[in-house]
């Protein structure tokens, strides 16, 4: 009997879970989920014919017997993880599914994985995922009616919900926020009017950056990771433009330029967590950097950017709870406190998510614009617009290559049509639809 076996059972499990549980009861399949935290991976259950299991991840035979059920591993567990778990489908001859991005360990192992014949799928969540898929279909489309692409620009954020948005950060989580806090670290590469791009971490959060989105406005932008790596795989080597953002508000950059640039996302220094309470810990943070007079002044009631003074004064970095680290700690540890409970999604909460794909290419003589976006909004705070975006292509390959819909053996991401194809149509069932927009100049 085909077994799916699902190791993580996260924030952004939650809609794939409720997927692979329908799926599985019709096709008469084996469903396993696991996860450290077994409580956690049995509140995102309904199925009483789901297996679900304790796993610590880093012991090995355990880990192992647990692969050796599968007949394809999905995993949702953080991505520096992932090499534990593909080695072992490498070794005990298993297909694995990922949201994650490919990092140089998979690659290590394609060759391994292609000469067992296996399918290892990564960069199949939302942000890496559907924006290649959707990309994809779209850039193959166009170059097929004779089109040349000069310029593509792909944007992607989760945000909260118009409806459930009452700060002024105009944010909240609904993904793991970790790596929100680490978002932007490596800097950015991206290609403008044909020259290389390089932003580091201290410039990437700029509030001029702005898009328009169909049917909500304005966004802000930041440039997200090396977007030059892409242009290969998108087969768009001579475009004079090319870069993937992430979507935020405009107050969103401002405020988290000024935290980087007051250095609390820094890493550099351990603290004690001994008797250390929010504001004990910001002004300890402030000396040691120098910055208490630049701090205050944000907060002053005569400061100059009264938009800035908000931002700040609503992380209350100056409360007397006390902080719950125990150990060591860092300043990105703190901050990630702060925004979990600042930012959390309410009982009543949507989040949402935007993505918007902007290309421009010339045909017939003619330059065309075309714009495709997409706009999911949440149910709740646990089944999310980002679970259900990041789980269900997950879900639908998973299903597609069980039921050999599926052929291609060997290490990929999305950006073929014998994936992208059957899992578009697959999502637009789920209601995840792309609206374009086209004009000719």
């Amino acid at each position: 009997m085909e077994t799916i076996v699902l190791i993580g059972a996260g924030k952004s499990a939650s809609c794939l879970i409720e997927y692979l549980e329908i799926q599985s009861h019709k096709n008469g399949w084996i469903f396993i989920v696991a996860d450290a935290n077994i409580e956690l991976a049995k509140s995102k259950v309904k199925s009483p014919n789901t297996i679900v299991v304790q796993l610590n991840i880093e012991a090995t035979e355990e880990r192992r017997d647990l692969i050796r059920k599968a007949s394809v591993v999905i995993s949702m567990m953080p991505p520096h993880l992932h090499v534990q778990i593909a080695e072992d489908c490498v070794d005990l001859e298993k297909h694995l599914l990922t949201a994650s991005y490919t990092d140089e360990k998979i690659r290590l192992l394609e060759d391994k994985i292609t000469t067992k014949q296996l399918f290892f799928l990564c960069e199949m969540g939302l942000d890496p995922g559907i924006d290649h898929m959707s990309a994809m279909k779209i850039i193959d489309e166009i170059k097929a009616a004779g089109g040349k692409i000069t310029t593509f620009r792909s944007h992607c954020g989760g945000l909260v919900a118009p409806e459930s948005d009452n700060n002024p950060w105009h944010y909240k989580i609904s993904w793991n926020p970790r790596n929100i806090v680490m978002a932007g670290k490596a800097g950015a590469v991206y290609l403008e009017n044909g020259e290389s791009i390089t932003k580091d971490y201290k410039d990437l959060f700029d509030a001029k950056n702005r898009v328009s989105i169909p049917g909500l406005g304005e966004l802000g932008w930041y440039p997200n990771r090396d977007s030059l790596s892409y242009m290969p795989l998108y087969q768009l080597e001579k475009v004079s433009n090319f870069i993937r953002t992430t979507l935020r508000y405009p107050s969103f950059n401002k405020g988290w330029k000024q935290l980087i640039d007051w250095n609390f996302t820094d890493e550099s220094i351990k603290y004690d967590s001994n008797a250390v309470t929010v504001k004990s810990f910001t002004k300890k943070h402030l000396a040691n950097f120098d910055i208490e007079n630049e701090f205050h002044a944000v907060l002053s009631s005569n400061a100059k950017d009264s938009l800035l003074k908000e931002l700040i004064n609503y992380l209350d970095l100056l409360e007397d709870d006390r902080l719950p680290m125990k150990g060591a700690f860092t300043a990105l540890d703190y901050m990630q406190f702060v925004l979990e409970t600042k930012w959390k999604l309410e009982q009543f909460d949507k989040d949402m998510i935007v993505m918007l794909h902007e290309f421009e290419y010339e045909l017939n003589g003619s330059t065309h614009q075309l714009t495709s976006s997409l706009v999911v909004k949440g149910k709740d705070p646990v089944m999310t617009a980002m679970a259900k975006t990041v789980g269900l292509p997950l879900g639908i390959a998973a299903v597609m290559l069980l039921q050999q819909k599926i052929a291609l053996r060997g290490l990929y991401i999305p950006t073929v049509p014998e994936i992208y194809l059957p899992v578009l149509a697959e999502l637009e069932k789920e209601g995840i639809i792309f609206e374009e927009q086209h004009s000719i100049r």
